[in-house]
């Protein structure tokens, strides 16, 4: 009788299996906290959307939004500890792309102020296809066919969101689609610096020019909370955009870009929840179908970009 064949697990493959189960568990781990980040960032939309509705400037929110990621970046990152940390290759790169976020900010705070949490973000999400077709004259990675089709066609998908030549566009759209084309730059010049500068250097520049730039300006647009729960939502505002940029640092440390991207666009679901709970706003059919469009053409892309670097 023959004997019956087995497979007995030997030194060789254990670890091997070992180290797939720990890599598994990363990723998950790293899926988990970029769905956290991304929940950071909608609460921020809400308190910032809360504050303009209540009178607070948005260049002041915007402020604090920063300052606040200055200081607590500096305690980990500062000429102190690593003075090489100011020593940037192409310091004006550096200084623009602090003013493009900061610009991003203020633009995406002042549109909160008269649209849905749920339209904002559905036009935000627009930024990785101008990131895809600025790329080729850019930065010389150019889309084929194919992906110009699917740019084309998230494009149409922000068209459906707001409508021009249907009815009035509120002029905050149009803050959006500005929100949209300046983060795309903003995305840009930070690929571009990754061949030049660290990324220790690169998070410590990323708030100062704006947090620098707004600085003098304050006592001119400071305007004094009414009451306490303002201040409040201003340190929230503070706390929950560290938070998730905290989030997001480390779900990329452990898990690869192209299996986090996908789970950005959890947002939508959170900033369509705390819309609703808050503001009691629920989006029109248009802006659901806009945001289909706009995110399924990401999701394309991405799945291109994935295929590319596999083969």
């Amino acid at each position: 009788m023959a004997p019956i064949a087995t497979t007995v697990p030997t030194d060789a493959t254990r670890p091997e299996a070992g180290a797939a189960d720990a890599a598994r568990r990363r990723r998950l781990f790293g899926i988990a906290l970029m769905c956290g980040a991304v929940a950071f960032f909608a609460g921020l939309d809400a308190c910032a959307k809360t504050l303009a509705r209540a009178g607070v400037d948005p260049l002041v929110t915007t402020f604090m939004r920063y300052a606040a990621s200055v200081a607590m970046i500096s305690l980990f990152v500062n000429p102190v500890r690593t003075p090489s940390v100011v020593r940037s290759r192409r310091l004006g790169l550096q200084i623009v792309r602090s003013l493009l976020l900061f610009a991003s900010t203020a633009l995406n705070f002042v549109a909160l102020r008269y649209l849905q949490m749920a339209e904002t973000i559905s036009i935000q999400f627009a930024a990785p296809l101008t990131v895809a077709l600025l790329a080729g004259p850019l930065l010389g990675e150019w889309s084929s066919r194919a992906r110009l089709l699917a740019i084309g066609v998230g494009f149409v998908g922000v068209l459906v969101i707001v409508q021009p030549g249907v009815g009035a566009v509120h002029p905050a759209t149009l803050l959006c689609v500005g929100n949209v084309i300046v983060y795309a730059f903003y995305a840009i010049i930070t690929r571009k610096l990754a061949a030049y500068d660290s990324t220790a250097t690169t998070m410590f520049y990323t708030g100062l020019a704006g947090v620098a730039l707004m600085a003098p300006l304050l006592p001119w647009i400071w305007t004094s909370p009414a009451d306490w729960h303002h201040w409040v939502l201003l340190l929230a505002v503070a706390l929950f955009g560290t938070l998730g940029h905290w989030l997001l640092v480390m779900a990329h440390a452990r898990a690869p870009a192209n299996v986090l991207a996908p789970f950005i666009y959890t947002q939508l679901l959170w900033s369509v929840t705390l819309g609703f709970l808050l503001f009691g706003d629920l989006p029109g059919r248009w802006t659901i179908l806009g945001a289909m469009i706009v995110v399924g053409s990401g999701l394309y892309l991405l799945a291109q970009d994935t295929l590319r670097r596999e083969a």
